[in-house]
């Protein structure tokens, strides 16, 4: 296996919902599926891109003036014309007021370790650590293999977010010994569901689940939560709920997690210049009510699985 190098789209202290304790959560950019509703759109490529916030434009055209190519323009949609656009960021680097942004930082994992050693204290008070994230963070699994080797050497506690898609042979040899925590992202249990909205089937997902249950059930095993994020028409529909209940009760998971659904990821997306049928539906642009999030856990805690 190459060692591949992620991007890092941020390094976020003070974290409180990716993890126990307070953590510091490390996102990688890149990502193996295509979720519609990302919740971190920005982490989806692999590669740099450029943002652009309309809310904190101020007008000054800095930006336009510096760009070359002409791919700026108040009228374009969304500003930028990415076909013309050559990801050079002259734009970013002038814009006064941080409206254009570069998504994607190349980070050596000495500079990742010494942005997190601040926060140590935080986490030796609160029992938390670091997470790591994205995107997918296995994308680049001897990187992040090394990375939490070093952490785990300055006694940091770890867990990774995961959607699961990843060799497990090289799973369990590189990156198993140095972790903590996994929190296991389930989506659709349809197959066919499943590549509809994320891009690729969920065998290989449900087949690493399995095994890496199965691991954490015996001495020294990490720790596995299962989470499924509530997406409205989408995930949260009673018969993919009924079916992942089951699938965790023949498993023996005797915990979920279920992530109650915010619009955040669509603002998110504009401001990549992404557009779908998705961004634009009624019903993915409102919270989620805290009614319909009861009924989603009451299909697990009638089979005897705790809400986490």
């Amino acid at each position: 296996m190459e060692f591949r190098k992620p991007l890092i789209l941020d390094i976020r202290g003070n974290s409180l919902d990716d993890g126990p304790g307070i953590r510091t959560t490390i996102f990688f950019k890149g990502c193996p599926l295509s979720c519609v509703w990302c919740h971190n759109p920005e982490c989806k490529d692999a590669e740099y891109e450029l943002a652009w916030d309309s809310k904190e434009c101020i007008g000054c055209n800095s930006c336009i003036n510096v760009c070359e190519p002409g791919a700026l323009s108040r009228d374009n949609p969304g500003f930028i014309d990415r076909r013309k656009c050559t990801l050079c960021f002259k734009c970013a680097e002038v814009c006064p007021a941080n409206a254009m942004t570069k998504a994607g930082h190349d980070m050596e994992i000495e500079e990742v370790i010494e942005t997190v050693r601040k926060d140590v204290p935080f986490f030796v008070t609160s029992g938390g650590g670091v997470t790591l994230s994205g995107g997918e963070p296995t994308l680049f699994m001897r990187f992040a293999a090394d990375l939490l080797r070093k952490l785990k050497s300055v006694r940091i506690q770890t867990l990774i977010e995961t959607c699961g898609q990843f060799d497990c042979a090289a799973f369990f040899e590189l990156m198993y010994p140095y972790l903590d925590f996994i929190y296991y992202d389930i989506k659709l249990m349809d197959p066919q569901e499943h590549r509809r909205y994320c891009g690729v089937s969920n065998e290989r997902i449900l087949d690493n689940f399995r095994e890496l249950y199965r691991a954490s059930q015996r001495k020294g095993g990490v720790e596995v939560l299962p989470r499924i994020a509530l997406i409205p028409g989408i995930t949260d529909r009673r018969h993919n709920l009924e079916a992942a209940a089951c699938f965790l009760t023949e498993n023996r998971a005797e915990k979920v997690a279920l992530l109650q659904y915010n619009p955040l990821w669509i603002e998110k997306s504009k401001k990549l210049g992404v557009y779908s049928s998705y961004t634009e539906d009624a019903k993915m642009t409102t919270w989620m009510p805290l009614s319909h999030l009861k009924e989603c856990c009451s299909i697990f805690q009638t089979r005897g699985i705790v809400i986490k």
